[in-house]
């Protein structure tokens, strides 16, 4: 019998600029309008659901204004407590990505992943910090220091790459040999050479990982930092990396898929590159600097 999962991943714009209103304000409006769309996941029966990068809030690193510091809470944290209802009300494991408070001056682009049921599970912080071409991420966040968990669901394994992390294999295959089964990429990534690579790494890390993978990508103009336009296409890629759904380029949106889990076992019994891995080859990795 077949491991059908119905996984969800939702893309949406933000309801009240930078201008618009105070900083708390934009983050509640924020937070007001995805409860109206993970209510439509859970009523669509979204066993597993990955919202947006720092979904609460702008994409505000084009900026280095220490205000939205203020955007930042502790996780667990009110937020994780505020969407554990939802997780129990729909029976849904939901990952949470949200800007991170560890302690004053120290903050981290976080996941939290809570289990169908309400259980909070634990996070993972984003490894992989850039700071170039309007993405100063690093004035923001920390690098991670949590590894590259992966949290035994209801449904499924899951694990959390975030954004930039994606442009690197190494984490993408350790989420592999840790078991994920489902790896979520929670980001925001504009139009230009990303436009490319968003169809390309993803299902690539797919493919040589043998696992699925949830993409999600903000749409729309965040203003007032016009860093470029946010172009959505939200979408989810199986083991072969073949795109299994897809969102638009400028709709908010939820993108649901039925995954089944036993097409992994399929995929690796037929391309065995966890067999034919060459660990003890591979050290210079970690010994060659540039």
């Amino acid at each position: 019998m077949s491991r059908l999962v119905k996984c969800g991943l939702i893309q949406c714009y933000l309801p009240m600029q930078e201008g618009e209103g105070s900083v708390k304000a934009i983050k509640e409006a924020m937070i007001k309008k995805h409860l109206g769309w993970i209510d439509k996941a859970g009523k669509k029966g979204v066993q597993v659901l990955c919202l947006q990068e720092i979904f609460s809030t702008p994409y505000f690193c084009p900026s280095q204004d220490a205000k939205w510091y203020e955007t930042a809470e502790a996780v667990p944290g009110p937020t994780t407590k505020l969407l554990s209802k939802y997780a129990k009300k729909y029976n849904m494991v939901i990952v949470i990505p949200l800007y991170e408070r560890a302690t004053a001056g120290v903050y981290y682009n976080t996941a939290a992943v809570v289990d169908a049921g309400g259980k909070y599970l634990g996070k993972y912080r984003k490894n992989h910090i850039p700071q170039v071409a309007g993405f100063w991420e690093k004035f923001f966040f920390k690098p991670g220091n949590l590894g590259y968990p992966v949290f035994e669901t209801k449904y499924a394994k899951v694990g959390v790459y975030i954004c930039y992390d994606r442009h690197f294999p190494e984490g993408a295959r350790i989420l592999g040999l840790g078991g994920a089964e489902i790896v979520f990429n929670p980001s925001a990534t504009v139009a230009g050479l990303s436009d490319h690579l968003w169809k390309l790494e993803q299902p690539a890390h797919a493919v040589a990982n043998g696992y699925f993978m949830g993409c999600i990508n903000r749409i729309g103009i965040e203003m007032p930092w016009k860093v470029g336009k946010f172009y959505g296409h939200s979408y989810f890629v199986n083991p072969r990396g073949e795109i299994l759904a897809e969102g638009s380029g400028n709709l908010d949106e939820l993108v649901v898929a039925d995954i089944d889990l036993d097409k992994i076992d399929n995929v690796r019994n037929v391309w065995q590159f966890y067999r034919d891995r060459r660990p003890e080859t591979y050290g210079d990795i970690v010994k060659l600097l540039p």
